[in-house]
């Protein structure tokens, strides 16, 4: 690699994944690799202006979260919840046996439990303030999936909530990567939860032209980089990582996936919901993470891109690539063709798809990728079918409401 490396790697040691193509890491990258999209038309957004949506299917909160009242909790806590454990689990760690004090969690989520928010309003609204639950509080709260993690798996160090829009699952990670080389503790659990799959989201963002309309086409609707892209779908679910140093995941022998070895947090300053058209400040944090892990923009092989569908995110964040690594470059891809988008979750969710592409030297396909557009032309977009490919260095790129960009690069865990 090139350059001087400026932090310490992290190992990702865990990774438990709750998404629209399935309940666990390995279904999420299954279908994924298969380029199949989860989008469908979504009975409960009949009344919305758009009423396609990427679900999770087959989440059971008894038997994926258990104990004697899972429902006191909104559902992106209960997401949370399950694809903690399974991160914990595929670290090989036991929480009996951790020293609690010396584990953080971080957790972001773009909108809390904004479900029960809306189920407790229409409550009152229509009912009046005795049918409002009391339980509404401790379940709507966007710092309460973190505060939930803390009690299940017994941590007291420090335990925080991120909120950078569709960024905070990636902002998560970048602060969980700090809290380790500050030595702040030692393990982190860290990524994004969100259930933003209700009819005031989906209304609100159809009034902002954000959504896809290809009702016709419900499994053709997210299409990230085509020319007909016409927005994203709207969709729900989590992604944890379980992150240590290096070192000390070497030391009791635990499995590591990949290396976070580097990411780059800025913003743009620019406009409440649209990207900077030049996208100067996300190419900032792309930069931040090489110099972070000490490489280069010759050094990346893939990038994971935002991708969101969107004319606008699709465009600028072609335009970064370009202007990054020329013409070719890496190859690009987008979880978002299958996946929608998972909101403040997203940015987990594919970082974790990240590290098992560098492990397992495979990049999933872009679904719904049939034509390039001149901006996009000149991108080497994975698409059709997974493509085997040594990933020496791989870029997690992510953008929020609010200017948010947070850019995350792994590395293999031998590299």
């Amino acid at each position: 690699m090139s350059g001087t490396r400026t932090g310490r790697p992290a190992a990702v040691t865990g990774i438990g994944l709750v998404t629209p193509a399935g309940v666990g890491a390995q279904e999420t990258w299954r279908r994924v690799c298969a380029g199949r999209p989860a989008t469908a038309e979504d009975p409960e957004l009949a009344r919305a202006p758009v009423n396609l949506s990427c679900r999770v299917r087959g989440f059971d909160p008894r038997r994926h979260v258990g104990g004697t009242r899972p429902w006191q909790d909104d559902r992106f806590t209960q997401f949370a919840l399950a694809a903690a454990r399974e991160a914990v689990q595929d670290a090989a760690l036991d929480p009996r046996g951790w020293d609690g004090a010396r584990i953080a969690v971080v957790l972001g989520s773009a909108a809390g439990g904004i479900g029960t928010y809306e189920t407790q309003h229409n409550k009152l609204m229509d009912t009046g303030h005795r049918a409002v639950s009391p339980l509404t509080l401790p379940a709507f709260l966007p710092n309460m999936a973190a505060g939930r993690l803390a009690i299940d798996l017994g941590v007291h160090g420090p335990v925080l909530h991120t909120a950078t829009a569709c960024a905070s699952g990636a902002t998560a990670l970048a602060t969980a990567a700090m809290l380790l080389d500050s030595d702040a503790c030692d393990i982190a659990v860290a990524g994004g939860s969100d259930a933003m799959v209700t009819p005031l989201c989906a209304t609100a963002f159809a009034a902002a032209g954000a959504l896809s309309r290809h009702d016709g086409d419900p499994a053709g609707a997210s299409r990230p980089f085509d020319a007909a892209r016409d927005g994203f779908v709207l969709a729900e679910g989590a992604g944890v990582l379980v992150l240590e140093r290096a070192a000390d995941a070497n030391a009791r022998r635990a499995p590591v996936r990949a290396l976070l070895a580097g990411h780059g947090s800025t913003a743009d300053a620019h406009h409440a919901v649209a990207p900077r058209p030049d996208g100067r400040w996300l190419r900032a944090a792309a930069e931040q993470a090489l110099a972070r892990a000490g490489a280069a923009p010759a050094d990346v092989d893939h990038v994971n891109a935002h991708g969101t569908g969107t004319q606008l995110n699709d465009g600028t964040e072609a335009a970064v690539l370009r202007e990054l690594f020329g013409s070719g470059g890496p190859s690009v891809t987008s979880a978002k063709g299958v996946l929608g988008h998972t909101m403040g979750a997203a940015g987990a969710v594919e970082a974790a798809l990240t590290a098992l592409t560098v492990q397992r030297a495979t990049v999933p396909p872009t679904a719904n990728f049939h034509k390039p557009d001149p901006g996009t032309s000149d991108l080497d977009i994975v698409y059709g079918a997974a493509r085997p490919q040594p990933v020496g260095l791989a870029l997690s790129n992510s953008s929020g409401f609010g200017g948010h960009n947070v850019v995350l690069a792994f590395t293999p865990s031998n590299g």
